[in-house]
C-alpha cells in the first residue's frame, strides 16, 4: 500500500512538474513573440475597416491602420536604402517577418492629379486625386518617434499584394499589409508638410529613372516616406531627394508634389534631354521647380503662387510633340479652375469640389483609368486630412476627417 501510494505522489509531482514546465515554456514563447513582434501585432490589432466595398461602384474597401513603433525605417536608411523592388521587398520580409512570411511592394501606372491653394482663413492646402482602377486602400497613421514626425498616408493595397477583388481577410492579408507604411501615394506629416508621386511617362517608352551614382539608394514610394518622415519644410524635403540616387518602381518613371503650411511648394522631376532622347534613366538629374520661381515653365504659372501637376514632365520644350502630354486636359481644367479663384478657396470642401471637377467619371477626359480612387485634402496648418472615396461627393457620410493633432 505504501509503494502504491509513493507511486501516486510521484505520479503527481511528475505531472505537475510537466505541466509547470509547459506553462513556463509557454509563457516564454508568448514572452519572445512580444518581444520580436510586439509592434507589429499592435499594428495589426490596429487595423479596422471603414468603408465597406461595393462593386457596382467600382468601389474596394477603405481600412485605417496606427503602426506602431519605427517599422524599420532608421536601419532601412542605415543600410543605405534600396536600389529595386526586389531589394525594398528582401528587406521588409527580413525585418517585418524575420524572413518567414514572404512580403511584396509594386507599381503601376496611375494617372493623378493635384494643386495647392489658401483657404479663406489663410490655412495652407494640398490637394489630391488619385485615379487608378478598383482596388483596396487603406490610410496608415504612424507614430512620432526621435527626429521623425507622426504621419498620415494614403496607400493602394493591391501594390501590397491584396486581392482587390476581396476584402482584406484573414492574417496573412492582414500581416502583408504591414508593409504599408513602404507604399505611401500621399500624405502629411505633423509639421505640415505634404507630398504626392504621380506618373510622368518619360522617355520614347516609359523608362524608369535609374540613377548610379556613389549617393544611396531609394525607389519610388521610400523617397515619400522619407520626406513624409523626415522633411519640416519644402526645403528639407529638395535636401532629401537631393541626397539619394532615385530608383522608380515597376519600370514605369514619375514625378513629385511637396507643399508645406507656409504656402511654398515645389515640383521635383527627373530628367535627361526632351522625351525623345529621355531613354536613359541613370543620366537623369533632379530639376527642382518652386512655386515662387516658375515663370519659366509658362505666362500662367508664373503670374500665380500656386502649383498644379498631373502626370508630364513641365520643363519647358521637354516635348517634340505637345499631344504628348499625359493628362495636359486636366493640368488645363485645373488652372481653370483655379485662376477663377486665384488660387483661393473657401475651406477644404471647395478645394474638394475642384478635384471633384477633375474626377475621373464627372467629364470628359482622356484618362483610361477606370475611377479616382479617392480624393484628399491636406490642411497643412492644421496637420489635417478631409478624405472622400472613388468620387462619393455627393455623399456626406464618405467625407473623413483625420487629424495628427
Amino acid at each position: 500500500m505504501k509503494n502504491t501510494v509513493k507511486k501516486r505522489l510521484f505520479l503527481q509531482k511528475l505531472i505537475i512538474g510537466i505541466l509547470a514546465a509547459v506553462a513556463a515554456l509557454a509563457v516564454l514563447a508568448a514572452v519572445t513573440v512580444f518581444l520580436i513582434w510586439g509592434n507589429e501585432l499592435a499594428t495589426l490589432s490596429s487595423m479596422e475597416q471603414l468603408r465597406a466595398r461595393d462593386d457596382s461602384h467600382l468601389d474596394g474597401s477603405v481600412y485605417t491602420m496606427h503602426v506602431k513603433g519605427g517599422f524599420y525605417l532608421d536601419e532601412f536608411i542605415a543600410q543605405g536604402g534600396a536600389s529595386s523592388d526586389s531589394e525594398l521587398i528582401d528587406f521588409i520580409t527580413a525585418k517585418i517577418t524575420k524572413g518567414l512570411i514572404p512580403m511584396e511592394i509594386s507599381e503601376s501606372e496611375i494617372a493623378c492629379s493635384a494643386f495647392t491653394a489658401t483657404a479663406a482663413d489663410g490655412d495652407s492646402l494640398f490637394a489630391r486625386n488619385y485615379d487608378m482602377s478598383k482596388t483596396n486602400t487603406c490610410l496608415v497613421f504612424t507614430e512620432a518617434t526621435g527626429d521623425r514626425h507622426a504621419t498620415l498616408s494614403t496607400v493602394d493595397l493591391q501594390f501590397l499584394g491584396i486581392d482587390t477583388e476581396a476584402d482584406v481577410g484573414g492574417l496573412m492579408d492582414k500581416i502583408t499589409c504591414l508593409a504599408a507604411p513602404y507604399a505611401p501615394l500621399d500624405g502629411v506629416n505633423d509639421a505640415g508638410v505634404s507630398c504626392g508621386i504621380f506618373m510622368s511617362y518619360q522617355g520614347a517608352q516609359t523608362v524608369p529613372t535609374a540613377q548610379d551614382t556613389d549617393k544611396p539608394d531609394l525607389t519610388s514610394t521610400t523617397l515619400l516616406r522619407l520626406i513624409l518622415d523626415y522633411a519640416d519644410n519644402v526645403d528639407e524635403a529638395v535636401e532629401i531627394a537631393s541626397a539619394y540616387d532615385l530608383h522608380d518602381s515597376a519600370k514605369t518613371s514619375y514625378h513629385y508634389m511637396v507643399a508645406d503650411a507656409s504656402g511654398r511648394s515645389v515640383i521635383l522631376e527627373w530628367v535627361s534631354g526632351t522625351d525623345a532622347t529621355d531613354n536613359d534613366g541613370a543620366t537623369r538629374q533632379l530639376v527642382v521647380t518652386y512655386n515662387d520661381d516658375d515663370a519659366h515653365i509658362g505666362q500662367a504659372e508664373g503670374e500665380c503662387g500656386y502649383q498644379w501637376i498631373t502626370n508630364f514632365i513641365i520643363q519647358p520644350g521637354y516635348y517634340e510633340n505637345p499631344v504628348d502630354r499625359k493628362g495636359y486636359d486636366r493640368y488645363e481644367l485645373l488652372y481653370q479652375e483655379l485662376s477663377a479663384v486665384d488660387g483661393s478657396v473657401a475651406d477644404e470642401r471647395a478645394a474638394m469640389d475642384i478635384l471633384a471637377a477633375v474626377g475621373r467619371r464627372n467629364w470628359n477626359n482622356d484618362d483610361k483609368n477606370t475611377c479616382t480612387v479617392h480624393s484628399v485634402v491636406y490642411n497643412l496648418t492644421d496637420c489635417t486630412a478631409l478624405w472622400v472615396p472613388n468620387e462619393h461627393y455627393q455623399d456626406e457620410d464618405a467625407y473623413y476627417a483625420f487629424s495628427l493633432n
